[in-house]
């Protein structure tokens, strides 16, 4: 399997992992601002983007980001991930913590945090709709819920596009999909590590972003009272200027 990724610009080494309600597409703006001072790579997770994901794949998504630095020869990173690809990078790094030497999150989901009357709220109404075969119901619902106040018209119809592609490659791929995680342990990973925070998030991120500036050993949580839970793509060139001040 070939992890569709992108390398733009030379320096030092920034990997980018996006959220679940998206794609690398998600971090346009801040690759190409950063590529003119670092090597950015970009990736799709499997079944997402250009990221094939062919039924009865069994994979982990921790492997399949070290597994394209090890194709170009990355000994070491910074990663800069949000929402479930935040969740994977602290995956990569309780795993492989040498091979990272800062990370920049935005909104990670952490298991073992309990969910919230929002999170349930939420997964019910996708699933429902899922259920139903409403993809294009169930990707507004995406929309509306990732995507804060400050985000525009170009932002949600590029989340409405990631989403529903994303919907309809995993809906094809069938209930047969193996998708093995590695625990995170946040004593593990010592580099530094930003925690971004969306004031108009789901409670559940609050609680996780709270709970890993705790675990961490050398962790600085902040909190961004304009944004929900896709800085990225809600205020870009703010989010930019975040990641370089986390640098």
């Amino acid at each position: 399997m070939t992890i569709f990724h992108q390398v733009q610009g030379t320096g030092p080494a920034l990997l980018f992992v996006h959220a679940g309600v998206g794609d690398s597409r998600m971090w346009a703006a801040q690759r190409d601002d950063l590529a003119k001072d670092h090597q950015v790579v970009t990736l799709d997770l499997r079944g997402y983007g250009e990221t094939p994901l062919p039924p009865g794949t069994k994979y982990s998504d921790a492997d399949d980001v070290l597994a394209v630095l090890d194709a170009l020869g990355l000994e070491t990173v910074t990663a800069v991930a949000a929402s479930y690809g935040a969740n994977v990078a602290l995956q990569a790094a309780s795993h492989k913590p040498e091979r990272f030497n800062r990370l920049v999150l935005f909104s990670p989901p952490l298991d073992g945090v309990d969910a919230t009357d929002d999170l349930r709220a939420f997964a019910g109404q996708e699933n429902a709709l899922l259920e139903a075969g409403d993809i294009d119901g169930a990707t507004e619902l995406n929309v509306r819920t990732w995507l804060g106040p400050e985000a525009g018209e170009d932002a949600r119809a590029l989340v409405t596009e990631m989403q529903a592609h994303a919907f309809r490659v995993q809906i094809a791929a069938g209930d047969d999909i193996e998708n093995a995680d590695y625990e995170v342990q946040p004593e593990r990973i010592t580099v530094p590590v930003t925690v971004y925070d969306g004031a108009h998030d789901l409670e559940f991120f609050h609680d996780t972003t709270k709970f890993l500036a705790g675990a961490l050993p050398n962790a600085e949580l902040v909190t961004l009272p304009w944004a929900g839970h896709l800085a990225a793509l809600e205020r870009p060139d703010e989010t930019t200027a975040l990641i370089r001040a986390a640098l």
